[in-house]
């Protein structure tokens, strides 16, 4: 596991508990899914490196656009599917066909893998990554070694 791996992975085990919140940010106050890779980058950082804007709970699925996974791939380091490490960040399709709209950071690998989010109705917590999730992964990243 790299330096920023495991600091990724240490800052989201900090917030494992952390009620869900739509669009708020804020360990042991409230946070959703984006809010938690939020949250671990300015642990990692400091500032965000843009403002996010206002996003529905259905982020844009009416519209078909893929503004998590575009974010994703500007401010991440993509990653093949297969090369599973710990402290990746994973980008989820909910639907077959769907946008990509979840996401959680890789918190143990294969056989027994798990990642850690937070979803509407639970607060963060650290979930097997069992074949009905693994499925729905659309993408896999890295947080960049240092931001410029």
């Amino acid at each position: 596991m790299s330096g920023r791996g495991e600091a990724a992975l240490a800052e989201a085990r900090a917030w494992i508990g952390t009620p869900y919140v739509h669009q708020a940010s804020c360990r042991g106050a409230g946070t959703d899914c984006l809010g938690l890779i939020r949250g671990i980058w300015r642990a990692l950082y400091g500032a965000e490196p843009c403002a996010v804007p206002a996003y529905t709970a259905d982020w844009a699925e009416v519209s078909r656009e893929e503004g998590l996974m575009r974010a994703a791939d500007i401010w991440l380091v993509p990653k093949p599917l297969d090369q599973a490490a710990l402290g990746d960040v994973l980008l989820f399709r909910m639907r077959e066909g769907g946008i990509a709209k979840h996401l959680g950071l890789q918190s143990a690998i294969a056989p027994l893998g798990r990642f850690i989010h937070a979803y509407s109705g639970h607060s963060v917590t650290e979930s097997a990554l069992s074949a009905p999730w693994a499925r729905r992964v659309a993408a896999r990243f890295s947080f960049p070694e240092r931001v410029l």
